[in-house]
């Protein structure tokens, strides 16, 4: 736990840097060195800075004022960084989406943010104006410095969580360059990070400008790619990696000779987040890429707290997620007594002491306990403060009146060979109240699961209340870009609502 809220400055330090300053400065600095590449397209730094000057103005001239939310619905591009630092010269809270909203959703994203304008590509009907970064330079020709504005916020993702109705996390950090982020993602000035998550989600917005911010050239992949996140990688000669779990089961299921093709040992830093990562494939990482290079957080976009734990921790303390790096967590029962180490309760997070609130909700309420605040995740501590999570306290599954927590059954299910991926849901049973229901993505190249296998191998690795009484086959991907299920739509999907 920490007294003090990380980055706050001493009275020896100067404050930090608003971001349209530091973005400058490094354009002073490295000049024509990349600075963003994606899919062909490469901006250096000098290039960088005068665009984002040029298009700061095109977003002051479509009436973009300090303090406004700006929507951007742009897939992962040069563009989509050039869109958020735009925001940031002219003191705008960047309120990233995905660029693959339907337009009714993202009305309801627009209606929470009310931006005067949405950044995006097309024509979507909204209530309100759209242009793409191309015609916010049109006719813009002052690419000189803008005076020094801080943004009131960061940022503005969404996040559905598991009600599936979209809320804004607005980040209670303005919009400067706090030296605290790029020590925590261990990024480096010159290093290089390959980014194939996307990046209207926190975990990828948030760790890659981290990186982009301190120095770093930012490589953004337009969309995952098992292979080509490896060639990437050692065409660039990254030293920074993202990955939540799903990505890191594609990559490995690559035929070996695929696999092992590409030089990868420029990687200073490998991280996983966002979902839970099986212990098969954690441990295989961490034999591959190295216990020292592997590493993972566990906190949500609201950052009131967060976990670290590196690949030779986890050895030490297999399935654990780290021990608290900043902030407070506890464990709390269901009447809200604090629970010894080694019980299984909800999950309830806090700043430390004397530390500003971290975020604040646009279209939701936090669940508190005191000053307590819950994610919805389930888990326990040991006697030694690493922190171990066993789901979402609204996807537990009640069988018999024991608990099933999907993570744990997702995790057998992917093991096995023919699985590329899956999902477990309960459904309602009038013996058992509910029961375990498989959803599951065959490999590539399966074109059915062995079922009686899959049974026998689950059976090997989890009770019998735990097993799935059904499964279901689908063809699709099961989770999204950022290895995120929606479980609640999945089982709106397949149990129609009560009448």
């Amino acid at each position: 736990m920490t007294d003090t809220a990380p980055g706050t400055p001493t009275l020896a330090e100067p404050p930090p840097p608003p971001i349209g300053v530091r973005v400058g400065e490094l354009a002073g600095r490295y000049g024509d060195t990349p600075a963003v590449v994606c899919e062909g397209t490469t901006r250096s730094w000098a290039e960088l800075e005068r665009r984002t000057n040029r298009l700061a103005r095109g977003l002051l001239a479509r009436g973009v004022a300090h303090g406004d939310l700006l929507t951007i619905g742009l897939p992962n591009s040069v563009e989509f960084v050039e869109a958020c630092i735009a925001a940031w010269k002219v003191g705008a809270v960047p309120q990233p989406v995905s660029a693959a909203l339907p337009p009714l959703e993202l009305q309801g994203v627009v209606e929470l943010a009310d931006p005067p304008l949405v950044v995006a590509r097309g024509d979507i009907p909204l209530d309100r104006p759209i242009a793409d970064v191309e015609e916010l330079l049109a006719g813009v020709e002052d690419d000189a410095p803008l005076p020094p504005v801080v943004s009131p916020a960061y940022k503005a993702p969404t996040s559905g969580g598991s009600t599936g109705r979209p809320k804004l996390i607005v980040s209670g950090q303005t919009g400067v360059v706090e030296p605290f982020g790029a020590l925590v993602w261990k990024h480096r000035p010159g290093g290089v990070l390959v980014m194939p998550g996307p990046m209207y989600h926190n975990g990828p917005f948030t760790s890659a400008m981290a990186g982009l911010l301190d120095g770093s050239t930012l490589v953004l992949m337009p969309k995952f790619d098992a292979e080509g996140v490896l060639a990437t990688v050692e065409r660039h000669r990254a030293t920074w990696l993202y990955l939540v779990p799903a990505m890191m089961s594609r990559i490995w299921r690559l035929p070996d000779d695929v696999r092992t093709r590409y030089d990868i040992s420029s990687l200073e830093t490998v991280w996983h987040l966002a979902a839970p990562c099986p212990p098969w494939l954690k441990e295989a990482w961490i034999d591959w890429v190295g216990p020292e290079v592997l590493m993972e957080l566990y906190a949500g976009t609201e950052a009131q707290a967060g976990t670290i734990i590196s690949g030779a921790e986890w050895l030490e303390h297999r399935g654990s997620v780290g021990k608290v790096l900043y902030g407070e967590m506890t464990i709390l029962g269901p009447d809200g007594e604090q629970l010894p180490p080694g019980t299984v309760g909800e999950v309830f997070l806090r700043r430390g002491p004397g530390q500003a609130p971290s975020y604040r909700y646009i279209g939701a309420e936090a669940r508190t306990r005191g000053d307590w605040e819950s994610l919805g995740d389930v888990g326990w501590m040991d006697e030694d403060g690493y922190l171990y999570l066993a789901d979402r306290r609204t996807d537990m599954i009640l069988v018999g009146g024991s608990n099933v927590y999907p993570a744990e059954v997702e995790a057998a299910l992917d093991e096995h060979p023919q699985v590329a991926s899956s999902a477990v849901i309960g459904l309602p049973d009038d013996d058992l109240g509910q029961v375990v229901h498989a959803i599951v993505q065959p490999a590539p190249g399966i074109d059915d699961v062995d079922l009686d296998d899959l049974r026998r191998h689950l059976a090997e690795r989890l009770v019998r209340y735990k097993q799935p009484r059904t499964f279901e086959l689908v063809a699709e991907p099961l989770r999204d870009e950022a290895g995120k299920v929606r479980r609640s739509q999945l089982l709106a999907d397949r149990v129609p609502p009560a009448t």
